[in-house]
């Protein structure tokens, strides 16, 4: 890696978008991956660097670059739930089908841990699939249903995908319904407002 690379690198962490120009300007790679094969982009993205991240987004910076965990910068606001990021990114453009290592996109893993603003902003902002199944055989529903809480964060998720359009009585893999997972578990909010759709 060199001395310039190095310095973006610096930059990115230190969430310092003139340094993240400087660096740029004096030869850094803007696509260089570490030995995880994680570009500065994905490096701003997981530290919610979002100054670096904008400076990098307009110097032309790949938002789908997946690193050997599968994970881009994209993909990786869907696990921080990080508003801002996504604001960030949508500029450059990513792939709304890039699909992360269990086969999901940005949607899913943003409804399993509950970050209702950014799901909310999402499905506002983009066309996403609500209804993409993952190689687990889950959508973003049956995923909030089934590794959510049941609380008021995955109540509130579940409210917005279904106005969202979800498919309520898509099954997972087993044949199980969302309504049938709320309903084992105990969620009885859940299980009622799916009950409502049926």
């Amino acid at each position: 890696m060199s001395a310039a690379d190095r310095a973006l690198r610096a930059a990115v962490w230190d969430d310092d978008a003139d340094a993240v120009r400087l660096a740029l300007a004096d030869g850094a790679e803007i696509e260089s991956r570490d030995e995880h094969r994680r570009t500065p982009l994905l490096i701003a993205a997981i530290g919610d660097h979002v100054a670096a991240a904008g400076a990098l987004v307009a110097a032309g910076a790949d938002p789908d670059a997946q690193d050997d965990r599968e994970d881009s910068p994209w993909l990786v606001t869907g696990v921080t739930g990080s508003v801002r990021m996504m604001r960030v990114l949508l500029p450059a453009e990513p792939d709304l089908k890039l699909r992360n290592r269990f086969g999901g996109t940005a949607l899913i893993p943003a409804a399993e841990r509950g970050h209702v603003d950014y799901v909310r902003a999402l499905l506002r902002a983009t066309d996403i699939d609500v209804d993409h199944v993952n190689r687990l055989g889950w959508t973003a529903l049956l995923e909030a249903v089934i590794l959510g809480d049941g609380g008021q964060a995955h109540q509130e998720i579940v409210e917005l995908l279904i106005t969202a359009g979800a498919t309520p009585g898509l099954p997972d893999g087993d044949g199980m319904t969302a309504l049938e997972h709320a309903r084992r578990r105990g969620f009885t909010e859940i299980a009622g407002l799916l009950s409502a759709l049926r």
